[in-house]
């Protein structure tokens, strides 16, 4: 039996519709970084990028010269490792590093007489690398935590810093990326957006986002607090910090741990629909020596780390160490050539209302399929449809 309830509109639709629209956009998946990688400041130049591609690329001619070595190293079918080989050098040579933060904070550490200087030496640097062009497509630095008790160390140096790239530019350089770490109070937030409003209308800015790095269970439960006035970009997972503040001893402080999977997956659940960018930690260590058996234990290591991010579907990751770079690109190419032609056959059966070898897809799969071959594209550097 039909019921008519007449046509009358439900009340507050429009407004509830409107809102759903603005907290969750559903943006579709565009070019995000594979990896951020940290520099302390004081380690930072103008060469630095080009110094950290050209240890990579000579790390892998020396212990990875061969498609057969990559395929025995990191696990990849025989028929891929060509593939992915190629790729790999090409990308060393031309972009080892696609997003960069010189580090103010934990890396660099607690120097009241240097950092100042060393504010100063590093907006000298960016500067030089946007004239010479070799700026990575997102960097940015990361400041202190307000957790820490020193706010106005950590605005002091953003002011310093920000004031000298746009005096010496005459704008901020695009992809510019802000990293606010150690977020335990949801106050800070606040506080942090207030400073930057003030900072904007002193030097002319656009509205600067940030990501947040999510260290502390205190941090959870008020994640997306942080999407107040759409400045939030990402969130980043802080492994070490996260680990060590529920009690995991020192053996236990790793990225696979089923605390970091439960974290993460709140991060997920927080932040999804919302465009909200997700990146994952860091493995804090480099080859025992020059040694290949050492090198390639390390890529090893960090291989499995990646592949752990990927399939939990965390898409960046920190890089801490030139040899990084060879294994997460190595990895993030094979984890994205292995399933491409596949994904790609049953989008095309789903179009052509057919099964893909006996696959029945739901649309939600296949829209994920659909954002799984943007994002392989981005990866790989290959044109969007």
């Amino acid at each position: 039996m039909r019921v008519t309830v007449g046509h009358r509109p439900i009340t507050g639709f429009a407004q509830e519709y409107r809102l759903q629209q603005s907290r969750y956009p559903m943006t579709p998946a565009g070019w995000q970084p594979v990896h951020t990688v940290y520099v302390p400041a004081d380690r930072f130049s103008a060469e630095t990028v080009a110094e950290w591609g050209g240890q990579a690329l000579a790390l892998a001619g020396e212990h990875l010269a061969e498609p057969g070595q990559l395929a025995e190293v990191f696990g990849v079918d025989a028929d891929l490792a060509g593939r992915v080989h190629r790729r790999l050098l090409a990308k060393l040579a031309a972009e080892p590093v696609e997003d960069v933060r010189i580090d103010f904070e934990d890396g660099y550490g607690v120097r009241p007489d240097d950092e100042d200087g060393h504010v100063e030496q590093a907006a000298a640097a960016v500067v030089a690398m946007h004239a010479a062009g070799t700026l990575p497509r997102r960097w940015g630095l990361r400041v202190k935590s307000f957790a820490d008790a020193d706010p106005e160390r950590s605005v002091r140096t953003l002011d310093g810093f920000l004031t000298e790239v746009v005096g010496r530019v005459g704008t901020l350089p695009r992809g510019f990326a802000l990293t606010f770490p150690k977020v335990v109070m949801e106050g800070y937030l606040g506080q942090f957006t207030a400073f930057l409003e003030e900072l904007e209308k002193g030097l002319g800015l656009d509205p600067l986002r940030f990501e947040i790095q999510v260290e502390a269970p205190q941090t959870l439960p008020f994640l997306r607090a942080g999407l107040a006035g759409g400045r939030l970009a990402a969130a980043h997972f802080g492994v070490f910090d996260y680990t060590a503040a529920i009690g995991l001893p020192p053996h236990e402080q790793r990225l696979d741990h089923p605390a970091c999977d439960h974290a993460r997956h709140v991060m997920q659940t927080a932040f999804a629909g919302t465009g909200v960018e997700l990146s994952d930690g860091s493995l804090a260590a480099s080859p025992a020596s020059a040694a290949t058996a050492d090198v390639h234990a390390l890529w090893r290591r960090h291989a499995a780390l990646v592949r752990h991010s990927l399939a939990h579907g965390f898409h960046q990751g920190w890089d801490m160490h030139p040899s990084h770079l060879v294994s997460r690109f190595a990895v993030v190419y094979a984890f994205h050539l292995a399933a491409y032609d596949g994904y790609a056959a049953r989008v095309a059966a789903w179009e052509q209302q057919r099964q893909a070898d006996g696959v029945m897809d739901e649309p939600a799969t296949i829209r994920t399929l659909v954002t799984a071959l943007a994002r392989a594209r981005s990866a790989l550097g290959e044109p969007q449809p």
